[in-house]
């Protein structure tokens, strides 16, 4: 049966793929959190800051790795969906050469991006001025972006798609739902907070440590990252997987089988 996208059918799948695999998406994100710790702890032991070069190579390591990591997470969650009542191999979980690199492009895009527009707002304002008017113009300008190329990841997971063909499939999909899309991640943030809350309230009264690099600080972020990462990731992967459904006007599987 077809079904238009909707919020509240999109966090209810959400919600019951979690449930249903809550442990192999817990027990990845700590994986994952292990293997960025250990990228950092090798950055901080080998790097020498006066070696730009080096620096500069790590950083690129650091970047593959970790767009590696999210684009395996991706995967993990698209197989524990198409293959509920299958098993699969780990190799079914690992993204390819070419997803990884594709991943890379689009970072160093958005990083153009984003260069771009901080140029723009830094000579709007030296030669008009008008500061609170172009701020709030740059950040509308870079939500409504983000969330029309926000699922270009998700096709590069789920198509194999290439940078440019990842975004344009990103915008085509989300051109009808716009504003729905934005009320999932309003949704999202939401979660974020409401996770989030508890953890600094708790922290306050106890008066534990809230420096960046203190013991308590560290402890509470891989808490509060371990509890709302998958949730949030999953919301994601429905979301685009329910504007695919409903842009190819096609049955809706995610509705029918959760």
């Amino acid at each position: 049966m077809y079904h238009t996208f909707s919020v509240a059918e999109t966090i209810k799948t959400a919600w019951n793929i979690l449930k249903r695999n809550f442990v192999p998406l817990v027990v990845y994100s700590i994986i994952s959190l292990f293997i960025n710790e250990f990228v950092e702890f090798l950055k901080a032991f080998i790097i020498d800051n006066d070696d730009r070069f080096i620096e500069m190579g790590f950083v690129i390591v650091q970047m593959i790795v970790q767009c590696f990591i999210g684009l395996s997470f991706y995967k993990l969650i698209l197989t524990l969906i198409d293959k509920e009542y299958y098993e699969f191999d780990f190799k079914d979980i690992l993204p390819t050469f070419k997803m990884t690199f594709n991943f890379v492009i689009i970072g160093i895009m958005t990083a153009f991006f984003v260069a771009a527009l901080v140029f723009l707002y830094v000579l709007a304002k030296r030669n008009i001025g008008y500061d609170s008017v172009f701020e709030v113009i740059e950040l509308l300008f870079i939500m409504y972006i983000s969330l029309r190329c926000i699922f270009c990841i998700c096709f590069i997971v789920d198509d194999d798609s290439s940078p440019i063909e990842s975004l344009r499939q990103s915008f085509e999909i989300t051109k009808d739902n716009f504003f729905k899309t934005l009320g999932v991640f309003a949704i999202i943030i939401l979660i974020l907070v409401a996770v989030l809350l508890p953890v600094v309230i708790t922290m306050g009264l106890f008066g534990f440590d809230q420096e960046k690099d203190g013991f308590a600080f560290r402890l509470a972020f891989y808490c509060w990252f371990i509890l709302c990462f998958p949730f949030t990731q999953v919301i994601i992967m429905v979301t685009y997987r329910k504007l695919v459904y409903s842009h190819q006007d096609v049955d809706d599987d995610l509705s029918e089988t959760n």
